[in-house]
């Protein structure tokens, strides 16, 4: 996906604001000309329009395309009309000359496909509107578009952004706000002027160093000749903590204060540590759970899917039987996530804690928890790489080592106990062999 050729980053940057802005995105993937590497294309919202089926999956998609005559023949050779080859083949001609032209993809059982046709879900249309031509017409085993969508109405097919018509109304404001704080600004520092009717011989110059004549023979103590108009400017700071308010708005409506957990502002007990991560993931979840089901999940499912019919993990009857009839979940790293498995962590604490009061009474309670498993989770939640764990298979072999070391040492522990009671045996058989020796 992140080959340069891919043009992945490109595809899904303009995606991203399409997503945010209109809450949809249409976004292409497909197989680059040569077959050798993937290719991401994100579409205009004016071009595409797409239909639903009875189960509320987008089945048919239609879209406007204006290439260029050297584009057609660079992506369809001879299969192009007469007129556009000649626009690339004959001199005097344009080769940059667009001519109109549509993608559709629809369900095969709305076409008239016979055969081995049938089998495949989709069939892709290329068609030069201008010329009345199909271009291109095949079969297709994919959809080839995926076409996130935010918040949709119910019957429509096509979505809205909840961020913009939230934050939409506080924009024109802002717009009015700032533009009757600039002009206040302007008059502030360029006051309206009243002077004297024939007794100002030039224009009024206000700006900066310039000079205004009036009639030598006036005189100032009949009053000034020349004056600002007094305004009262006091409302400036209101209107401009108006504006951050509106500014702040906006952020919240598109979530921009709501992607972090603002730190603490004091220290909290594991169990409001919780609550808070808690109510941070209930905040960000309207946006990041439609963004990973429907955008990060459909992308890479469609990526996946493609890669799976072109071979790119070599042939499907080479793949093992568990593999190829795998439900494939992918899994994304977002704040969401993060704060979700970081929950985990307070309370693997929470229960480590319990775990100690209950043991007090009963030392047997310990097993009650799989520690293993508890702890797994709670480093992970922590955010440590998965690359710095061990797997179970190399903690047995661990554990297996640990026993069999300490089998050994206390084999040897007994062997040298044993060794000095034998020791300390002898030295009392020979004390005794001395007494005997006496005696006799």
């Amino acid at each position: 996906m992140y080959d340069r050729k891919a043009q992945f980053v490109r595809a899904t940057k303009g995606g991203d604001r399409d997503f945010a802005a209109f809450g949809q995105t249409p976004l292409q993937v497909e197989l680059n000309r040569n077959g050798d590497t993937l290719l991401f294309r994100n579409w205009h919202l004016r071009d595409v329009a797409w239909a639903e089926n009875a189960e509320g999956d987008i089945d048919t998609v239609h879209r406007k395309w204006k290439p260029t005559a050297r584009d057609l023949m660079f992506t369809f050779g001879d299969n192009n009309h007469k007129e556009v080859k000649d626009q690339v083949n004959e001199a005097g001609k344009d080769p940059y000359q667009t001519f109109e032209c549509r993608h559709i993809m629809v369900p095969t059982e709305r076409t008239d496909a016979t055969g081995r046709e049938r089998l495949f879900p989709f069939r892709s249309y290329y068609i030069d509107v201008k010329n009345k031509h199909v271009i291109e017409d095949r079969p297709s085993q994919l959809l080839m578009y995926v076409i996130p969508r935010w918040q949709t109405v119910s019957g429509s097919p096509y979505a809205y952004s909840p961020a913009t018509i939230a934050a939409l109304p506080d924009a024109r404001l802002i717009q009015a706000m700032t533009y009757t704080l600039l002009d206040a600004g302007e008059k502030a520092v360029q006051p309206p002027m009243i002077g004297q009717a024939n007794k100002i011989k030039s224009d009024l110059e206000l700006w900066s160093g310039a000079i205004t004549w009036v009639d030598a023979e006036y005189d100032e103590r009949l009053g000034e000749v020349l004056r600002p108009v007094k305004q009262d400017y006091s409302g400036l700071p209101i209107g401009a903590e108006m504006a951050r308010d509106a500014k702040g708005m906006i952020a919240e409506a598109f979530f921009l204060n709501k992607l972090t957990m603002l730190p603490a502002d004091r220290e909290m007990t594991a169990y409001e540590t919780s609550q808070r991560i808690q109510q941070h993931i209930t905040q960000i979840l309207p946006l990041f759970e439609p963004l990973e089901h429907e955008y990060n999940g459909g992308l890479c499912e469609m990526t996946f899917d493609t890669l799976m019919q072109s071979g790119a993990f070599g042939p499907r009857e080479d793949m093992p039987e568990e593999l190829s009839d795998a439900d494939i979940e992918f899994k994304f790293v977002s704040p969401l996530q993060e704060n979700e498995d970081r929950k985990d962590t307070q309370i693997y604490i929470e229960t480590k804690a319990m775990l100690a009061d209950a043991a007090a009474m009963e030392p047997g309670l310990f097993s009650m928890v799989d520690s293993r498993i508890a702890l797994r989770d709670a480093i992970k939640g922590t955010g440590a790489p998965a690359k710095w764990m061990r797997d179970d298979d190399a903690m047995d072999k661990i554990a297996k080592e640990q026993a069999d070391e300490a089998e050994a040492a206390q084999m040897m522990d007994m062997l040298e106990r044993g060794g000095e009671v034998a020791e300390q045996i002898g030295k009392g058989a020979e004390a005794m062999g001395g007494v005997d020796e006496t005696k006799a």
